[in-house]
């Protein structure tokens, strides 16, 4: 067990940890990165890693088979090779010999022992076991028939056998709900693994304090070596602050006491970025800023499931309601004025720009137009509004401003809205429980096949079991979900994702509100950051001189 130190104890011991007790011995130059996790973080157990903070811890923490490189294109990590089966249901992995989960002292001496086949059945089965109810259920759970399709046929080699054909398996198997962990550490602590993680990554968990401080450490022990055969990682250790307000964290940012910076919003986006998204003369030369393509959708849901209790006397049950909606937002303003340029106009579907097979030609959305909206207001029985009850709208502090602007339109066309603004955590397990009916919403890619967009919508992901928060159902939708398993030409089986698309925006669970591109602010001693689509945060080989 670790020993809870009170949060400025960390401060000062943090360096100390890396400082030779000696008074003759030379001074060690270790490097901390700094970083802020501004969502809240309520897990380090990979099959709980359902939003950003998660995604980025876990990420140091653990590794999976395979991995995604700043292209996406997938490339190996634990699995050093795999072969597919002629009828494309089995997958047989064959697994580097050198990979080892780090130190703990329920292993042997303390030290970590080797990575085998059996600890991704267990990791696997584990996901789709419903005593752990993992919120990454999903990724396996309509896939195959149970805890028996994972197969360690000796200590390397694994198999997954698949109900059927499901062509983006291995882009799937870089998500990190499929990393690995070991069974004794897990067992050992149950539900208490969120808080004493052990994996295989390049750093090891030190210290957590909820809500205040969070401390990695190098693994000194890591399997991967970066291009010039230097060990990975770089830095010594990772230090994570939870500033929950952006400003305060920008501030901290520009006073040096944070290496990295995620997105730009709230009140303080002009003093940052011109309308045109360039950095003002202000801050130009003081940091360096990465904007590139990112697969993240922004988008309003509507519960749609009139089986639910809350759904039965929601005027969002209607279809021209929520298409009225759709029409009522302007989305280039939101972009230019709200974004200051960041991010595209989400006019195609619920796939985002960037994703293999996104097409804004075959793919038909929702752009403004007040009087269509007005009209489609009027044929569900609401001329300008009227008889409508209130919409409650639900967001998190971050996207008031959005939200507020989303309010004044819908106010324009007749459609009275509340806005209730939760923290973020209450509001994810509202959203999660079905609790809401209208709300603010996005899907980060959990891996890069638009399948992972269109899983938010196919009915056998429904809340419980998965991420379908709206409670959509269409047979049409489904049948082409499930036939997509089924072709393994990209083309082919982008096309069937258009279709699926199409149907959304037909039915209109969503507002596809934008497309975003990821905003990374680093200080200009940094080298060595990624630029992936998924906007994954990979610190290994960070430099900070």
């Amino acid at each position: 067990m670790y020993t809870r130190w009170p949060y400025f104890i960390w401060m000062v011991a943090l360096p100390m940890l890396f400082s030779s007790c000696h008074p003759s011995a030379p001074v060690s130059r270790k490097t901390v990165f700094n970083l802020n996790l501004d969502q809240g973080l309520t897990s380090m157990d990979p099959a709980f890693a359902r939003n950003q903070d998660a995604l980025w811890i876990d990420n140091q923490l653990y590794n999976g088979l395979v991995q995604v490189d700043d292209s996406l294109h997938i490339k190996p990590a634990i699995a050093r090779s795999w072969s597919i089966s002629a009828d494309d249901k089995v997958y047989t992995f064959h697994l580097r010999t050198d990979v080892y989960f780090q130190d703990d002292a329920l292993f042997s001496e303390g030290k970590g022992r080797k990575v085998t086949a059996a600890d991704f059945v267990y990791s696997f089965g584990r996901l789709i076991d419903p005593k752990v109810a993992s919120s990454g259920s999903w990724i396996f759970s309509d896939k195959v028939s149970g805890k028996n399709a994972f197969v360690a046929v000796n200590d390397s080699t694994l198999q997954i056998q698949l109900k059927q054909p499901f062509p983006p398996l291995l882009s799937m198997l870089t998500a990190q709900y499929c990393s690995v962990v070991p069974h004794e550490v897990v067992e050992h602590y149950g539900k208490d693994f969120r808080n004493h993680p052990v994996g295989t990554g390049p750093f090891r968990f030190k210290y957590w304090k909820e809500g205040e401080v969070l401390v990695l450490l190098k693994n000194e022990h890591y399997w991967e070596k970066d291009q010039q055969g230097q060990p990975l990682p770089h830095l010594d250790a990772v230090r994570a602050t939870f500033i929950s307000d952006k400003q305060t964290a920008f501030m901290e940012f520009i006073k040096g006491q944070l290496d990295f910076f995620n997105d730009i919003d709230g009140s303080y986006r002009d003093d940052i970025l011109t309308k045109s998204g360039k950095v003002t003369q202000k801050y130009k030369g003081k940091f360096k800023i990465n904007i590139a393509p990112y697969l993240y959708t922004e988008y309003l849901g509507m519960l749609v499931d009139t089986n639910l209790a809350i759904v039965k006397q929601s005027p969002l049950r209607f279809l021209k309601v929520r298409q009225a909606i759709n029409y009522a937002i302007d989305k280039q303003q939101i972009i230019k004025y709200l974004r200051n340029s960041i991010g595209t106009v989400g006019n195609a579907g619920f796939v985002p720009q960037g994703m293999p097979g996104f097409s804004a030609s075959a793919v038909q959305g929702y752009t403004y137009n007040p009087n269509k909206a007005k009209q489609l207001l009027a044929e569900a029985g609401f001329p300008g509004g009227k008889n409508m009850p209130e919409i409650v709208l639900n967001t998190i502090v971050s996207y008031r401003d959005l939200i507020e602007y989303i309010q004044g339109q819908l106010q324009q066309i007749g459609i009275r809205t509340r806005v209730e603004v939760l923290q973020g955590a209450s509001l994810r397990e509202m959203i999660a429980k079905n609790g809401v009916t209208f709300f603010r919403g996005n899907w980060i890619a959990d891996y890069p096949d638009g399948e992972n967009f269109l899983s938010v919508f196919y009915s056998k992901n429904k809340v419980p079991f998965g991420p379908n928060y709206t409670g959509f159902y269409n047979a049409q939708f489904d049948a082409l979900f499930e036939k997509s398993y089924h072709v393994n030409d990209n083309q082919q089986r982008y096309k069937l994702y258009q279709q699926m698309d199409n149907l959304i925006m037909q039915q209109s669970p969503v507002v596809v509100l934008f497309y975003d591109q990821l905003v990374n602010l680093y200080p200009n001693n940094i080298t060595g950051y990624s630029r992936n689509g998924q906007n994954l945060l990979m610190l290994k080989n960070i430099v900070k001189k």
